[in-house]
């Protein structure tokens, strides 16, 4: 049964729930606001079902709760130590940093390593363009995807977002993961007792399958068959091997409280186009109105948009998270 609640009222209940394992006020709004952001978006597979997970870890030290993300900076390039906390404030207080930065530089890159689950990319992206920049993201994450021709997970998953500024218009953003779904959305088959779809990911002797269970034992198929596999190896590389993190087949779940912390790594990349010349966003804009000339094309963002502005004020999730995220306060 699914329930709804005004949006302040989720944000809140996210953010009590995360003081009550000891995260500090700032980090545990950045976290709630995020969490909830998702919900609103539809991507609830990113959204509040995560929080129990976190909390969970948070009570066993799996998640460093009370970490606040450690920020260095030299030249062009932001370094930040997330403490194996949660990701969503370390990628805050890097972008703090780094947005400026990319004003003044032209480009910067800003790495996150020693974190935990990097959420819906797509956010990230989103706020770096809303100040005017282009922006890349990736995240490698505990292993889901074999490489191509074997059947042992070694990848994560590990999503590509990208945003780009438009004049009074919301960024155009593209968010993908480099399984053909992501795994979040056969954790939630699970819960419910559903088969998944053919061709979402193969058991551990390599056979294509529709049960949830055995997907996850098994792997994700990736985006693109051989191309994905070698994109999500490419990741595991710039954000994890820079930051001296786990790789995927390294990291512990992101769903259970037992192990050491996940220890993943994101990368971002910021570029101020008026570094390259004048005129990008109204270039740009040349390409996005060709595409959106063609009857049923939308650009990339703007279901999510639309998503957002029907939950402005209330979002529905199932009462049993509701309850369950009570009772981490009561």
């Amino acid at each position: 049964m699914n329930q709804t609640i005004e949006v302040d009222q989720a944000v809140s209940l996210a953010f009590e729930a995360l003081r009550s394992v000891g995260m500090p006020e700032k980090e545990a709004r950045i976290t709630a606001d995020a969490l909830v952001m998702a919900e609103r978006d539809e991507l609830s597979s990113h959204g509040l079902s995560r929080l129990p997970f976190y909390l969970e870890q948070a009570k066993t030290g799996k998640v460093n709760a009370q970490a606040c993300a450690q920020v260095d900076v030299r030249g062009a390039v932001v370094r930040v130590d997330a403490r194996f906390g949660l990701a969503f404030a370390a990628v805050a207080a890097g972008l703090e940093q780094a947005i400026p930065l990319a004003k003044q530089h032209g480009i910067v890159a800003l790495g996150i390593g020693h974190s935990h689950h990097f959420g819906v990319a797509g956010y990230h992206v989103e706020q770096a363009a809303r100040e005017g920049l282009l922006a890349l993201a990736f995240s490698n994450a505990p292993s889901a995807m074999a490489p191509w021709g074997g059947n042992r997970p070694l990848f994560g998953t590990n999503p590509i977002a990208f945003a780009s500024p438009r004049n009074d218009e919301d960024p155009m953003v593209i968010d993908l993961s480099l399984s053909k779904v992501a795994r979040g959305k056969v954790m939630i088959a699970k819960k419910a007792g559903q088969p998944i779809p053919d061709g979402w990911a193969i058991d551990t002797e390599g056979r294509p399958t529709t049960d949830p269970d055995a997907a996850l034992a098994g792997s994700m198929i990736p985006a693109g068959d051989a191309k994905g596999a070698a994109l999500a190896m490419m990741i595991e590389l710039l954000t994890a091997g820079l930051t001296g993190s786990h790789f995927g087949f390294q990291a512990s779940s992101f769903f259970d409280a037992q192990g050491e912390a996940p220890n993943v790594a994101h990368l971002m990349i910021l570029i101020d186009a008026e570094f390259f010349g004048p005129g990008y966003v109204r270039h740009a804009e040349q390409l996005f109105q060709a595409m959106l000339a063609q009857d049923g094309v939308r650009l990339p963002g703007q279901r999510r948009y639309a998503a957002r502005a029907r939950h402005r004020s209330e979002i529905t999730v199932p009462a049993a998270l509701i309850n369950e995220l009570k009772d981490y306060i009561a």
